[in-house]
């Protein structure tokens, strides 16, 4: 029996601001040409967007109504889905740019994971990247391409001083990988590590590392564990609880310059990954929106 769905626009719900009013800007990049488990995620920023129709415009956890903030959604970049890796990193790093010049916060949905290497060349240099990850990401190169989705913190590496940047929730790397990125310095946190000794305490461990430092957020929703979050290219068993997410956005949001949710996969689930995705985007501006007023 087919079933008709009702239809909803084509941009994510209550950002309706246009882009010379908002503050936020996302945009999203169906890209995905580099996975190497499960192709899909260049639906993801269309799926998300699909998802945040469901959402009541008011946040009880924040107390903040999403529709009285000043939010526009660009749309897809165009022309991205068939490039090679490497020019698609063109692309992002100009657009991004753009939304730096103009002193607005950009919020990027992809796509594979890659992608978080263009935003984050536009960065200053001082800044702290905080990564979500269930897997380590620090290859140099994989399958002979060096902005492989497998490379998205060494990438990230080559504009960001290693000591700049923390992986949290990882729990899956190459043997070599590891013992180079322990080597260079890299502040890494398990998802085991966080489990035994709290979450709250990494947190405060991390924030007194980084002290007043500007933040940059990348979410790799397979950070979540796949009971939760199935809908992603490479999930990875023994991961992060949905709420952990937001209690580590209450702990940076005021902070944060920016931020993007990466590798939702909506061929391999009912829509629930996207639903987080959709709910976590609108948590994280609320919070960054309610340490500014």
């Amino acid at each position: 029996m087919v079933v008709n769905q009702p239809k909803f626009p084509s941009y994510f719900a209550d950002a309706e601001s246009t882009y010379k009013q908002a503050e936020y800007v996302l945009f999203g990049i169906p890209y995905d040409k580099t996975s190497s488990f499960r192709f899909g995620a260049k639906k993801g920023p269309d799926a998300i967007r699909h998802a945040s129709w469901n959402l009541e415009s008011y946040d009880m956890f924040t107390g903040v109504d999403f529709s009285q903030i000043s939010v526009h959604d660009y749309g897809n970049i165009d022309g991205i889905e068939c490039l090679e890796s490497s020019l698609m990193i063109k692309k992002v790093k100009t657009f991004s740019q753009q939304i730096y010049h103009d002193k607005k916060i950009p919020v990027g949905m992809g796509g594979e994971h890659s992608i978080t290497a263009g935003i984050t060349s536009n960065i200053p240099q001082d800044c702290h990247v905080l990564v979500f990850d269930a897997h380590l990401d620090y290859r140099d190169s994989y399958e002979n391409e060096s902005y492989n989705h497998a490379c998205t913190i060494k990438r990230i590496a080559d504009h960001i001083d290693v000591e700049n940047i923390s992986v949290i929730g990882v729990r899956s790397a190459e043997k070599d990988e590891l013992i180079q990125a322990k080597k260079d310095g890299l502040n890494l946190y398990t998802s085991l590590e966080i489990r035994k000794q709290g979450l709250e305490n990494t947190l405060k461990e991390i924030m007194r590392d980084i002290s007043s430092k500007s933040i940059y957020l990348s979410l790799d929703i397979d950070v979540i564990d796949p009971g939760f979050a199935p809908g992603t290219g490479t999930p990875e068993p023994f991961g992060l609880h949905p709420l952990d997410i937001c209690t580590c956005f209450d702990y940076v949001s005021s902070n944060l310059i920016g931020f993007d949710i990466m590798e939702v996969n909506p061929l391999f689930d009912h829509g629930q990954t996207a639903m987080l995705a959709a709910r976590y985007i609108r948590y994280c501006i609320e919070n960054i929106s309610k340490s500014k007023h």
